[in-house]
């Protein structure tokens, strides 16, 4: 051994000695505070009363929430892999009747507003198709503040008490030890968590639905999940909680798509909403709210402020009230999307906030994120920036750019006649609701909230059987992930609860024993919970076009035509960037060429053919793209100089592949079943 390496071997063992001093087991010991305070309850917050607001002197759920929100630096903890867009909402008609908030006063109200949307778990750098739930921040720019609505794609929450937030998310992220795997749950941790907190399931089984992997930001539906409070110039309160719900409907990708298109294209969504945006196919959306008469709190067999439940909108329906536009892309992606900061207690007067204590929660965590994130004048960055006047005691902190030339910087004075002034509520000024509040102060939860498993089978039973295998196939890739044998098996027996048959079917597929029991006895179903129900379009699906030289010039053109009287967006793939040229002189440019694009991100195919300078490989291209459409259950269109790439001896054999010989009515065809976007039915070997 030479000197060299005997230094390094002894450098090693010394570090390593030295590192142990720091090295720490806390597994098998209590659970204490940073100062070393021993927990009595960690799943709940300090509350008056089992149903009551939470408590300002909550110290151990301040302590873990803060320590949480700081834990990352500089980018999001949570929702760091997002992207954003400017727009306005336009009030339908006037909710005076229900809330004084002024921006809902007036059918035809227009306000500016800025959203973001974002995954949870993976980083800056993850890929946006990640199985996952997505969150929406919408920023409403009022006459009276900002308002902050903050929504997340499912109309539950994974955890009854935000003292568990951190926890899940701990679970939630990368395996401490080896930093993977990224935006993903598909690993031990997670799916522990998820067997030892069965309030966490319902989520688990929207998440593993299709719903976890969203087709566009444009075709996402999402939900405020928690419950908050309208009030009126009368000072009367309604429960209410809120829904975007995308004018082209609920649409997903399938597992398959969303995993490939995450290597091809990892910025697929913000792509996807940027390009419809710059296209002048702006993104819209609906909001429906769902009210509940205060006095008519107790009288569901859900409670209303319980996070991890939805209201049914066959039974507390969704009114629509107005629609938001997203019609302006960002300027620049970090000074807009990266720094503008959501808290869902930025409210104005008439919206105020209920117990749900999930909501109670939220509202000190995401201030103390944002100081931590962006400093203590985050405010002033201008994305921020309210457009009403701003005008308080606030004059230090790092990066305050505005020159106050004020003398005084405190309320009741004399020198300044007491201004900043304060502005009574019959003027303005917020006021919160005088909601009645008893109870002793204690760490419980109310029984109410503890029924885990009636909503995730009406959920379970709400699908089609289309959805439901679909569902069975993520269970069985996350779970099936899963290391531990134990946990897997955790897992399937807290699956039974939601269906007996389900469980049997996944412990199957990960290798573990079939559960004992049975399902709850629930036979409820929704609609509503099924997207098999939402709108379909034609309107901005994405047509690859495959084609070459020597193309039917008239029949492209006719075709073409009607792609795009229906909005239909197209894209000419070929062998060669430039112009392919019909049999008529018809040029058209070539947008993507076969290498530059993949099938899994279009919509559907128009198989033209034509020549091509190496026409093998072009036609085994195109053989390659219809392979992977029709696998997939998209539409394929198949013009007359196309029908080698696909014969069919019987074309109503091949639903959703539409042949334009002999078919005077093909372009219109073609739409339809652009329109209908998946055909489910189709044989797929």
């Amino acid at each position: 051994m030479t000197d060299e390496s005997r230094y390094n071997k002894d450098e090693e063992n010394l570090k390593n000695q030295q590192l142990d001093k720091y090295r720490k087991r806390n597994t098998g010991h209590p659970l204490t505070t940073e100062q070393g305070r021993l927990i009595s309850n960690d799943t709940d917050q300090l509350k008056a009363g089992e149903r009551g607001p939470s408590a300002r002197q909550d110290y151990e759920y301040f302590e873990k929430m803060t320590r949480f929100v700081h834990e990352e630096i500089p980018e999001r903890v949570v929702h760091a892999r997002g992207y954003a867009a400017h727009g306005e909402f336009e009030c339908y008609e006037s909710m005076k009747q229900f809330t004084k908030a002024g921006f809902l006063q007036k059918a035809g109200k227009k306000t500016p507003l800025f959203a973001r949307f974002s995954t949870v778990q993976g980083d800056r750098g993850s890929k946006d198709t990640a199985r996952d739930l997505r969150c929406w921040g919408t920023k409403f720019y009022t006459e009276e503040g900002n308002y902050d609505l903050t929504m997340i794609n499912m109309p539950v929450k994974e955890n009854q008490d935000p003292m568990q937030f951190p926890d899940l998310m701990h679970a939630y992220f990368p395996e401490p030890r080896t930093g993977y795997p990224t935006a993903s749950g598909a690993h031990d941790t997670f799916w522990d968590y998820v067997a030892n907190n069965a309030d966490s399931l319902h989520m688990i089984m929207w998440i593993m639905s299709d719903r976890g992997i969203v087709r566009s930001y444009r075709m996402m539906e999402s939900f405020s999940i928690n419950t908050y409070l309208f009030v009126n110039d009368q000072e009367q309160a309604t429960f209410v909680r809120f829904t975007w719900k995308p004018v082209l409907g609920t649409h997903s990708l399938t597992m398959d798509e969303a995993q490939k298109i995450g290597g091809i294209d990892p910025d697929y969504h913000r792509r996807d909403l940027r390009e419809a945006i710059n296209r002048g196919a702006f993104a819209e959306y609906e909001l429906g709210v769902q009210m509940i008469p205060e006095e008519d709190e107790f009288n569901y067999d859900f409670d209303v402020i319980d996070s991890t439940k939805f209201w049914p909108e066959e039974i507390v329906p969704v009114h629509i009230i107005g629609k938001m536009t997203l019609n302006r892309n960002v300027d620049n992606e970090f000074a807009e999307s990266e720094q503008v900061a959501f808290n869902p207690a930025n409210v104005v007067p008439g919206i105020d906030f209920s117990n749900d204590p999930v909501l109670q929660g939220r509202l000190i965590a995401y201030q103390s994120a944002q100081y931590y994130r962006l400093g203590a004048n985050f405010q002033h960055l201008p994305i921020n920036q309210p457009i009403c006047p701003v005008t308080n005691n606030i004059r230090r902190g790092s990066m305050r750019y505005p020159i106050d030339v004020d003398q005084v910087s405190y309320h009741r004075n004399s020198l300044a006649d007491n201004t900043p002034h304060e502005t009574p509520p019959e003027e303005g000024g917020y006021e919160s609701y005088p909601k009645w509040v008893e109870g002793h102060l204690t760490r419980k939860r109310s029984e109410t909230f503890k029924d885990y498993f009636s909503q995730p089978r009406i959920f379970w039973n709400s699908l089609t059987p289309v959805e439901k295998q679909h569902t069975i196939e993520a269970f069985g890739y996350q779970v099936g992930s899963v290391n531990s044998e134990s946990v897997r098996q955790q897992v399937v027996d807290l699956l039974v609860n939601v269906d007996r048959d389900l469980a049997c079917i996944i412990a199957d597929k990960v290798g573990v024993d079939h559960p004992s029991g049975s399902h709850v006895d629930v036979s409820t179903s929704y609609p509503s919970l099924s997207q098999a129900n939402t709108p379909h379009y034609a309107y901005t699906q994405k047509v690859g076009v495959l084609i070459g030289d020597g193309f039917n010039g008239n029949e492209v053109t006719h075709t073409m035509n009607v792609l795009q009287e229906y909005g239909v967006f197209v894209d000419i793939v070929s062998e060669s960037l430039g112009t392919v040229t019909g049999d008529d002189g018809t040029q058209i440019k070539v947008d993507k060429t076969f290498d530059t694009t993949n099938a899994v991100l279009l919509d559907a195919l128009y198989v033209v053919g034509g020549k091509a300078n190496n026409q093998a490989k072009f036609d085994d291209d195109i053989v390659t793209f219809i392979r992977e459409t029709f696998k997939h259950f998209k539409p394929i269109g198949i013009a007359t100089t196309g029908q080698s790439y696909f014969y069919a001896q019987d074309p109503k054999a091949y639903p959703g592949v539409v042949f334009a010989s002999h078919n005077p009515d093909f372009g219109h065809e073609f739409v339809s079943a652009i329109a209908q976007q998946r055909f489910w039915s189709r044989k797929v070997y």
